[in-house]
């Protein structure tokens, strides 16, 4: 029998949380009578992109990567409009492409799902040319995430630090949207375009989202008060942010962003400088995923919000001991 070759890409700093023998782990549950099971690191950003396109050109059957949701845009990006299927360990600190797709955060479970070879098709989208796969914004978010990057510290408490610090000095901007036949003016807090439904971690800010639609759901965030910001928060990690006033959700393949001048975005997660008009599409099952035979339902919202703060208190808990 003739084995499919399988090549695993591991980022061995993605996330913040202890992790097993991912490399020794993904041998002994991966079918070696089936698959030729190749492993490699990456060494530095880009690197997991180059991997998976020479995985294209030696035949590969499937690239996994073990990594968040910046590997696994880097991972996704080479292997679009190509018959090779992408899989998902992951090990990052959002995780919010497989939490959408329902790919178990054990490792042992992802790993299961390649055994499965249940492969479906998923859209993906691009901001002036740039590819993103789960939600790529502008507004408060992308300033923290852009601020963030040039820090020297990282971990969640430096993060929420940042957060806050923002807040006290941000002020909502004026954009001009242009979506099909329409074109308006939006003072926004921020605008968030959702091809997958959440940001990682559970926080739904586009809770109806598909992959598989063709389109993207573009979440506008009007300017609120400091009364706001709990139940904003509750409704986000109990997906029911799009029943907030202070919210709106329009759905379209294609969004033009105008504002006033060049400033920061975030796609999949990762802060850059973008120019001051920004064209958004979705460009239909551009990608091939391998996905659970079954998914699981999704947990009770107040599960869900617990788990959360959890994770979170875990989260301190490590970063002090560090």
């Amino acid at each position: 029998m003739v084995k499919n070759g399988i090549l695993v890409i591991i980022n061995p700093r993605s996330g913040i949380r202890l992790k097993p023998n991912i490399a020794r782990l993904t041998r002994s549950v991966l079918d070696k009578e089936r698959f030729d099971i190749n492993i490699s690191m990456t060494e530095y950003a880009g690197h997991a992109t180059e991997l998976a396109k020479q995985a294209i050109a030696d035949g590969m059957k499937y690239v996994i990567v073990a990594g968040g949701d910046g590997t696994i845009n880097e991972v996704a990006k080479a292997l679009i409009h190509s018959e090779v299927a992408m899989g998902i360990i992951p090990i990052g600190s959002g995780n919010g492409l497989a939490r959408h797709i329902g790919i178990p955060l054990v490792i042992r479970e992802a790993l299961q799902i390649v055994n499965n070879e249940k492969v479906e098709n998923i859209d993906y989208c691009e901001a002036n040319g740039h590819l993103f796969f789960t939600t790529c914004g502008v507004g408060f978010d992308a300033r923290v995430s852009y601020k963030f990057s040039k820090g020297k510290h990282r971990g969640g408490i430096n993060y929420l630090r940042s957060m806050m610090t923002e807040y006290l000095n941000y002020k909502p901007e004026t954009y001009e949207l242009v979506f099909e036949d329409e074109k308006r003016k939006e003072k926004a807090f921020l605008i968030t375009c959702a091809n997958a439904s959440q940001y990682g971690n559970n926080a739904f800010i586009a809770p109806q989202a598909d992959l598989k639609d063709g389109m993207m759901d573009v979440a506008i965030l009007k300017p609120f008060t400091p009364l706001d910001i709990l139940p904003i928060s509750l409704q986000l990690f109990t997906k029911k942010i799009d029943s907030n006033s202070k919210i709106e959700i329009i759905e379209t393949p294609q969004l033009t962003i105008h504002r006033e001048k060049a400033g920061e975005i975030h796609l999949d997660g990762e802060p850059m400088w973008m120019d001051k008009t920004i064209v958004i599409k979705t460009i239909p099952a551009g990608l091939k995923v391998l996905v659970p035979q079954n998914r699981k339902e999704m947990d009770h919202p107040l599960q869900v919000l617990f788990g959360f703060m959890f994770q979170q208190i875990k989260t301190v808990r490590n970063f002090v001991e560090i």
